[in-house]
Parts: C-alpha cells; sequence; structure tokens
C-alpha cells in the first residue's frame, strides 16, 4: 500500500464542494487532511493518499479534471 502526500489548491468556483470527500468515494483511496486552509474564495489543503498507487494517480488526475492544482509533498513515503 503506498501513502503519499499532496498539496492541493482548490478553484474559488469549487470551494464550497466537497472535492476530497468525492475522490475518496470515485477511487479507491483513503484520504487524510493533514492540514488545510479554507476560506471563502480560497483554499489549500495537504493530503495523505493511501492505497494502490495506480488508484492514487487516477485520483490526482480527477483532482486535476475539477480544476485543483496538485503537488507532491517532498519526503513522500512509499511502503
Amino acid at each position: 500500500m503506498a501513502h503519499l502526500r499532496f498539496h492541493i489548491r482548490f478553484p474559488e468556483d469549487k470551494i464550497r464542494e466537497p472535492i476530497i470527500y468525492q475522490i475518496g468515494r470515485e477511487y479507491n483511496v483513503v484520504t487524510d487532511v493533514r492540514r488545510a486552509d479554507v476560506r471563502e474564495t480560497t483554499g489549500w489543503a495537504d493530503v495523505e493518499f493511501s492505497g494502490d498507487i495506480a488508484e492514487i494517480e487516477r485520483a490526482i488526475t480527477g483532482l486535476r479534471t475539477k480544476g485543483c492544482v496538485v503537488d507532491p509533498i517532498e519526503l513522500n513515503v512509499v511502503e
């Protein structure tokens, strides 16, 4: 099982949507929000994704399709 961390920035028009929850449901990954700052017009979250590496990659693609900017966080650990 892989454990990868990403910094996610949300587009203003998606701030009120439960995007991280949706990604966890749409793809077979577990999401763990490590840090976040969500305001009325901006938001970001540092999230750890756990699961099969192929599913995590699909989840990241899904986030980008929804308009999010996704960057890997250094010191990712793959087990």
